[in-house]
């Protein structure tokens, strides 16, 4: 760079030669290399790391990094910072969203939240910084989806039972032994026919679902209750922790149990206390939360293939334009294979981890369960009433 003017060189190349001034010669000399191959500079300058703006910035401040010893210099110099300030003033904006969740570091959708933030933050060049709350550090169950909704809470996972407090037929959605599996859930959430659904459920509630992970498929869960459970007729008078919501509530009803509802960051203790007899959770969720430290029976109704939602509010959704919105999308898409593969392999081996934990785990007359809570859904127009059964055909068309 000593004794080198812009006389002799063009300004791009300039620019290259600085860099080595600043303190990098290997990376400065692989820049101009890619100046003399025809790569535009500041393409050339990102390929290598280098920031523009601290280079020029560090140009401006010490002339010495050049020496504009001729009047041709300094009109280049004055149209390179002109040429600065615009693309300063062009610079993405930095966006901050913020995800709380419930769910504690173990569980599969919490290390999904994590390959979201990583992805994210990769495709956007940092331009999107994501913040993370698993553990409920921030909100309870109840109080993040109350957030989202207010605007207060950017992203939540959210999820059918939520949703239909505000669009009744999403109940349908909540219902037990709606879908026959992991297969069957995943293929219509994540479908073009759920995005007009989507599309309703931002309109109404202000929160837009982005698609469905898998949890997993809920079981019974329960104390030493003095019997063994294999009907729902085994089930009456037995205190079932469910989440709060009437649609969560009905199916413990619908399960044939007592519903009782109880924050999910109290349920260990709750289970312990005897507050509550039991609680359903896909199995990767008890052995993550220990609830089969406290608990003696594991009853495998398959009852309800639990998606979870990774939710957002609508006007921050709106907030990003289309570009930052696919890249969210595909950022979703890494984090869903994250937490369905973890949580298919979890369920595949932990019958016998249970078992290894000193657990009884039943097998019931699974056709008794299904069949009694049809009868209870059908039988309750309140609940299926609003259902909406050429959606609800759609959907069992997914199978």
């Amino acid at each position: 760079m000593r004794g080198v003017t812009l006389k002799t060189m063009s300004v791009r190349t300039a620019l290259m030669e600085a860099v080595i001034s600043l303190g990098d010669e290997n990376v400065g000399m692989a820049v101009i290399e890619n100046a003399r191959d025809h790569v535009p500079w500041k393409k050339a300058l990102s390929n290598h790391g280098i920031d523009i703006y601290k280079l020029l910035h560090r140009m401006k401040t010490y002339d010495e990094v050049f020496p504009w010893d001729d009047i041709t210099g300094e009109k280049r110099k004055a149209a390179l910072f002109t040429s600065f300030e615009k693309a300063k003033k062009a610079a993405p904006k930095k966006i901050k969203i913020v995800w709380s969740s419930v769910s504690v570091p173990t569980d599969a959708h919490t290390k999904a939240m994590y390959v979201f933030k990583n992805t994210l933050e990769k495709l956007t060049n940092g331009q999107v910084e994501v913040d993370l709350f698993p553990s409920g550090q921030l909100f309870t169950q109840e109080g993040a989806q109350a957030a989202v909704k207010r605007g207060t809470l950017d992203m939540v996972y959210s999820g059918p039972n939520w949703i239909a407090q505000f669009i009744p037929k999403w109940s349908m959605f909540a219902a037990a032994y709606t879908f026959a599996g992991y297969d069957h859930m995943t293929k219509f959430f994540n479908s073009k026919d759920a995005q007009p659904l989507y599309d309703e459920v931002a309109k109404v509630t202000g929160m837009r679902p982005l698609g469905a992970f898998y949890l997993g498929t809920r079981e019974l869960n329960l104390r030493d209750i003095g019997r063994e459970v294999r009907t729902p007729a085994d089930m009456k008078g037995v205190k079932l922790r469910m989440p709060g919501s009437p649609s969560w509530q009905f199916m413990g009803k619908a399960l044939g149990a007592s519903p009782t509802p109880l924050s999910f960051t109290e349920v260990y203790m709750g289970l312990k206390t005897g507050t509550v007899d039991g609680q359903d959770n896909p199995l990767p969720t008890d052995k993550n939360a220990k609830f089969y430290e406290v608990t003696k029976y594991i009853i495998l109704t398959d009852h309800y293939v639990n998606p979870v939602m990774p939710t957002i509010n609508e006007k921050k959704w709106q907030s990003l334009g289309p570009e930052l919105q696919a890249k969210v999308m595909e950022a979703l898409e890494v984090a869903r294979d994250t937490c369905d593969t973890l949580n298919l392999k979890a369920e595949s081996e932990l019958v016998a981890f249970f078992e290894s934990e000193g657990m009884t785990v039943i097998k019931p007359d699974k056709q008794a369960f299904m069949d009694y809570a049809q009868k209870m859904y059908l039988d309750n127009k309140e609940i299926s009433g609003s259902w909406d059964m050429d959606l609800f055909k759609v959907v069992q068309s997914y199978k």
